[in-house]
């Protein structure tokens, strides 16, 4: 059993993204429209691409939600056009573009960014604004992980389900678009499969 089900982009979208499988063993890719038929009691993760058909998504609720209530992790990345699970609620957009706005500031700390460096997320090229322009608001009780500008909106959160199974929440591009990476952020992708797999530390 792999580790992580990751779904490729729609068709058309992500080609610049490099390849998880080349840099984080033990991972299955299956093509996006597979994902009605995938057989998901076989992973204890699913990581879901920012370029999601999130309509064709929202079709497939209550398989996902079987997933997460057996205790499955989603993990799911990009900006939330409309409610397909019911801890979802849409994106919330930045009013204002400044370099002030696109700091990102670490809230809580977590293995997914362990040794990771805020200000190497804040800037990638030299330039602000890739990692988050945005959030996805949390449901309550859930913990946020990063938070963009000044009044740390929640960018980054992790919720455990009551009913089973937990939800990370990265409203940005791709988390595994730094794997290669030649500074801190490449350890986020290895350590996401890990901590969403049980396989690495969990707090």
């Amino acid at each position: 059993m792999a580790s992580c089900l990751f779904l490729k982009p729609i068709k058309g979208a992500g080609n610049d993204l490099p390849d998880v499988g080349d840099y984080v063993p033990d991972i299955d890719v299956i093509g996006h429209y597979d994902l009605e038929t995938a057989d998901l009691s076989r992973y204890p993760a699913l990581c879901l691409p920012a370029h999601l058909d999130q309509r064709f998504f929202g079709s497939l609720t209550a398989k996902i939600e079987q997933f997460l209530d057996a205790g499955g992790t989603l993990v799911f990345n990009g900006h939330v056009a409309w409610p397909m699970l019911p801890e979802f609620q849409p994106f919330v957009p930045l009013n204002r573009f400044s370099l002030e706005d696109l700091q990102i500031h670490r809230l809580t700390d977590h293995p997914v960014f362990e040794g990771v460096s805020t200000g190497e997320l804040t800037y990638r090229r030299g330039v602000a604004g890739f990692y988050a322009r945005g959030f996805n608001p949390p449901p309550e009780g859930a913990v946020s992980l990063h938070g963009v500008g000044p009044d740390r909106l929640p960018c980054d959160w992790v919720y455990e389900r009551p009913s089973g199974g937990r939800i990370f929440m990265h409203a940005g591009n791709d988390l595994w678009m730094y794997v290669g990476s030649s500074d801190t952020t490449a350890r986020i992708a290895p350590q996401l499969c890990a901590w969403a797999s049980g396989k690495g530390p969990q707090k």
